[in-house]
């Protein structure tokens, strides 16, 4: 494996786990980790996908970092948590 199938492949990894925690309710969406999980793993995907110049997985996974920076800055600016 080259660092691209490492890089997309270590990004979908975090977004099934936290798909998986938040199946198994150990997380739910509101879940810092859940949000830190998704928007990491999506940016690796997401990188990994600009690497091998594929347009279908970097509009998915550029969608999902962006919704998942959303889901970031909403979790910060709400002091109860």
């Amino acid at each position: 494996m080259n660092t691209t199938d490492w890089l997309g492949s270590i990004g979908v990894f975090l977004i099934l786990l936290a798909y998986l925690l938040n199946t198994l309710g150990k997380l739910t969406t509101k879940d810092l980790a859940f949000i830190l999980l998704n928007l990491t793993g999506a940016a690796l995907a997401c990188l990994a996908s600009i690497l091998l110049d594929y347009l279908p997985f970097i509009i998915l996974e550029g969608a999902w970092t962006v919704v998942s920076c959303f889901s970031l800055v909403r979790y910060l600016r709400n002091p109860l948590h």
